[in-house]
């Protein structure tokens, strides 16, 4: 008969608890049913020793050492007695007390070269996961590695940024608490508190964790922690009455029968965790039934079990052995199968050397642990059972929620699953419209540390506090977040700009002068209207080119500078309307060219009025100057400065269209780039410096005789030129968009007038309103008994 040994954890001083009851007859039960199977282990009866180990260390130690031993006395480094073998030990349900028992295993193999199995149902610290420090080391309970990450994916999954941790202070709650701590952390979750739960205090440090949970602002506390420990916690908390909390359990407590009680619905209710993947053994159930206190009198807990079950929880538990007694049973049916496969080798096909195989009834301990190892089977309700490279089953917990049943218990309703061998790679699965909160709401609740900022707004991070304790501000100009909770905002492509939430962006709209706009065809119109003026002036003047006040003032030059003007009401044309290339690299050369030629005639019929009275003067050398080739040659002189300036501008430096995104946030401005700011500077300049030396010229010739004196009219006309212009540099300076071409429009039509205003209209009104002013007495000088009439005759300026 083999014997399979079993620490089975309790509650000190024989406190009867249910799922360690439950556990200890899962194992009878599978040993049982194992030994009355005919096809599992043909002729081999299996037996087992129980172990109370009262959940403590010590007593955990003594019975590893009792089972290495033979089974009677504690005797070191020895195995004493020659009884039925020892196959291995189931056990035990605690990490702390698993891991010195797996290290008493492993030292007695040093030292004996023998070590037994060691199959936990319970115990789920990842230390156990080494396997050179725990070689024979198994379970059917994943390791928390596994759990821990699913738990913070759960918290993530809620949302939840700004939780509490309460954690054991053995190992199984230590490592969890460094586990979760790290992926809740990965994950863009902080914690409001990390406390311990004191295991070796009485009261578990109770009151000091119920004052820091009712103190935190976070809503969420996730528990790392063994139901005989928490349930202390959770009676201090309803004597502080400190309810409202959601809490996250680990398997140790998630599914427990004694914290289901109803005097915990005020605390619990609403909770959600992970439990161990249940399964049906409707055998085991029908088992459990049949216990009774008269039939089984020699065991003390049946009365007590009877008295729970069937009076409190078997009515209102849908199967109390789902969970710790299913593990139990595929432990047990685990070392069965790998002794079944042992006994059932053929001498030439074994796995051992030269084919052999192993004898059931004097193995060793390291020819059991190969078909440990390579255990894979299927258990009666279906469940595959198979141990990775490390000793683990494969990894799959329910997701369940505490609610309030009808009875006044509580119920762990299964609401979703964590499976790492999900065959849609999705390894969490809730159904979240089927968890019921705390006051039955069906509506997550909220747990941060900060409200969550809106579209439009990013997170700034607070020094001196966690992450998750953020400010919102407002995303920079240009920039949007579209989701909640940003932490970055991204800005719009080139031609498009945020809305007024900045949570989307928009195409953006673009600005030129247009004709549509009402400035735009104000000027429009005012240019057209402005240009018809010289041309009207010129066929006055052509009409009364035999007066004496048109030949007075140098008729052809005049003609030439009223048709020059034209030319620069028209050249502002050029800069409304949708700014094309063509149109960008012509419209300033050509205003530079057309006031190049108007100024430069009025340069020249001021000059050609200096020379004419100064020639009059007996003797003087500047008659031959008096002709009209002196004239035109000055204007060809100036307008070929100009001209050199434009081409080495338009050859080295052309203008071109551009699109403007920078100089008005959220607007195109279409737009001529005039390619060198300097080359448009030296072009204005040598207009402002023609329009200076004319206005010298002028000035200094006011004082010729005032009938026949044009100079005090250029004076001011040239005054008003250069009084424009100088007043559009800060102006076109300061104007952004189509404002800038406005102003040079206007600033181009307000010069213009003012040659033509200051120049031609009181000649006209002379002409047209005061013809006998037009006469040759008016303009009579008197000084030297002669009258001074300019003249054309030929190529030349007569002087009369």
């Amino acid at each position: 008969m083999w014997h399979v040994g079993a620490p089975m954890g309790t509650y000190p001083h024989m406190i009867y608890h249910f799922n360690t009851f439950t556990s200890l007859y899962a194992l009878i039960f599978a040993v049982d049913e194992i030994n009355s199977d005919p096809d599992l282990l043909p002729n081999i009866t299996l037996g087992y020793h129980i172990f109370d180990t009262c959940i403590t260390v010590r007593r955990s130690a003594q019975g590893a050492l009792w089972m290495l031993s033979g089974g009677q006395e504690i005797t070191l480094n020895y195995h004493c007695y020659q009884e039925a073998p020892l196959a291995g030990i189931i056990g035990d349900c605690g990490s702390t007390r698993s891991i010195l028992m797996a290290e008493m295993n492993n030292i007695n193999f040093i030292c004996l070269s023998t070590t037994l199995k060691q199959i936990s149902y319970f115990a789920t610290s990842p230390v156990l996961n080494n396997r050179d420090q725990f070689p024979s080391f198994f379970r059917t309970i994943p390791s928390d590695e596994f759990q821990m990450r699913g738990l913070a994916e759960l918290v993530s999954y809620f949302d939840w940024t700004w939780v509490g941790l309460l954690a054991n202070d053995d190992d199984y709650g230590q490592f969890g608490m460094q586990m979760v701590k790290q992926e809740v952390l990965i994950s863009g979750g902080c914690f409001a508190f990390i406390e311990n739960i004191l295991t070796g205090l009485p009261n578990r440090n109770a009151p000091h964790l119920a004052q820091v949970i009712r103190e935190s602002s976070a809503k969420v506390v996730l528990v790392i922690s063994s139901d005989s420990d928490f349930v202390i916690v959770l009676e201090e908390l309803i004597r502080q009455n400190a309810t409202g909390t959601i809490w996250v359990g680990s398997e140790g407590w998630a599914n427990s029968a004694l914290l289901s009680d109803e005097r915990f619905q005020q605390v619990l209710v609403g909770a959600v965790g992970f439990s161990i993947h249940g399964g049906q053994l409707p055998k085991f159930t029908k088992y459990l039934k049949s216990l009774h206190p008269f039939k089984d009198s020699h065991d003390a807990f049946v009365r007590e079990f009877w008295e729970e079950a069937f009076l409190c929880k078997w009515l209102t538990q849908k199967n109390a052995t789902e969970f710790s007694s299913l593990n139990v049973y595929t432990a047990v049916y685990a070392m069965a199968q790998a002794l079944h496969n042992l006994h059932q080798c053929t001498p030439g096909t074994g796995p051992f050397l030269n084919g052999s195989c192993a004898n059931i009834s004097s193995l060793r301990p390291w020819q059991l642990l190969h078909y440990v190892k390579n255990v894979n089977f299927k258990t009666k309700d279906g469940g595959q059972v198979s141990f990775d490279a490390t000793g683990n089953p494969p990894a799959v917990y329910d997701v369940v929620n505490w609610r309030a049943s009808v009875g006044g218990k509580m119920d762990q309703i299964v609401v979703g699953s964590y499976d790492l061998n999900s065959a849609n790679g999705k390894t969490l699965n809730v159904e979240r419209d089927s968890i019921i909160w705390s006051n039955r709401d069906t509506q997550a609740p909220i747990s941060k540390c900060s409200p969550s900022c809106l579209s439009g707004f990013r997170k700034v991070i607070v020094p001196g506090k966690p992450l998750c304790c953020y400010e919102c501000a407002r995303c920079p100009q240009g920039q949007i977040s579209n989701i909640t909770d940003a932490a970055e905002c991204n800005p719009c492509s080139w031609d498009t700009w945020p809305n007024l939430q900045q949570d989307r962006c928009l195409p953006r709209p673009t600005e030129f002068l247009s004709y549509g706009d009402p400035l735009g065809y104000s000027l429009a119109a005012i240019s057209i209207f402005s240009s018809l003026i010289p041309l009207i002036i010129l066929a006055v003047f052509i009409h009364q080119k035999k007066t004496p006040i048109v030949r007075a003032n140098n008729y052809s030059l005049s003609c030439l500078l009223l048709l020059s003007l034209f030319l620069c009401f028209l050249c502002s044309l050029g800069f409304i309307g949708y700014p094309q290339p063509e149109k960008c690299l012509l419209r300033q050369v050509a205003f530079g060219m057309v006031f190049a030629l108007c100024i430069s005639c009025v340069l020249a019929k001021t000059i050609t009025v200096v020379i004419a009275f100064n020639a009059t003067k007996p003797g003087s050398s500047l008659r031959k100057w008096t002709g009209i080739r002196v004239s035109y040659c000055l204007i060809l002189l100036c307008a070929l400065n100009q001209l050199t300036i434009c081409g080495i501008w338009l050859i080295f430096f052309p203008p071109f269209y551009e699109l403007d995104t920078d100089t008005k946030p959220g607007i195109i401005i279409l737009n001529c780039n005039e390619g060198s700011p300097f080359a448009f500077w030296c072009m204005l300049g040598y207009l402002g410096l023609l329009a200076s030396i004319s206005f010298i010229v002028a000035f200094l010739a006011r004082r010729l005789p005032d009938s026949f004196n044009e100079a005090k009219l250029i004076t001011f006309s040239m005054l008003a030129f250069l009084s424009v212009w100088v007043s559009f540099i800060p102006a076109y300076l300061s104007a952004r968009g189509m404002y800038t071409v406005a102003m040079e429009v206007f600033a181009i039509l307000s010069s213009s007038w003012a040659v033509v205003g200051c120049i031609f209209v009181p000649k006209c009104y002379i002409v047209l309103f005061r013809p006998n002013m037009n006469s040759r007495e008016h303009l009579m000088v008197k000084g030297r008994g002669t009258v001074l009439l300019l003249q054309r005759k030929g190529n030349h300026l007569t002087i009369k």
